[in-house]
């Protein structure tokens, strides 16, 4: 099924905001607040529409263009396709589409982020064939937070 067939059998009964880009930036943090993961973890920008099943956990984030972000705190450029998916609960996002992290050379695709213990202040990165990565996650808060 491709993302937007994902996106469409989901859109019934969902919570979706489109054409204002501030107010759909606004709704993505709220969005990530909402399951206590940083801000700063989708930094996109022009993003046309925002969606949220709250029956199915599937959120759907479609912005004008593809983006590429690097995060200073990790020293790793992170790339967003125009359309970001994932089934969310509480610290976690899986079954993720369109999210890859720069390793070394390659872009490596990311399935899976969750926060496993709150206290530990590590987030993780999880790939298809089952390697992840932990980080501090206060390298995903929001730039303007930190300065």
């Amino acid at each position: 099924m491709s993302t937007s067939q994902q996106i469409d059998s989901h859109r019934e009964n969902a919570e979706v905001y489109s054409g204002d880009a501030a107010v759909c930036k606004q709704k993505s943090k709220e969005l990530l607040e909402k399951i206590n993961m940083p801000k700063g973890l989708l930094p996109l920008d022009d993003l046309v529409e925002v969606g949220h099943n709250a029956e199915t956990g599937f959120v759907w984030l479609k912005q004008k263009k593809s983006k590429t972000h690097y995060f200073k705190g990790i020293g790793r450029s992170v790339w967003y396709d125009t359309e970001v998916t994932a089934f969310v609960s509480d610290r976690r996002m899986k079954r993720l589409t369109g999210v890859k992290s720069k390793e070394i050379l390659i872009w490596v695709t990311i399935c899976d982020i969750s926060i496993k213990d709150p206290e530990s202040g590590k987030i993780t990165f999880g790939t298809p064939t089952g390697i992840s990565r932990s980080f501090p996650a206060s390298a995903f808060e929001e730039e303007e937070e930190k300065k």
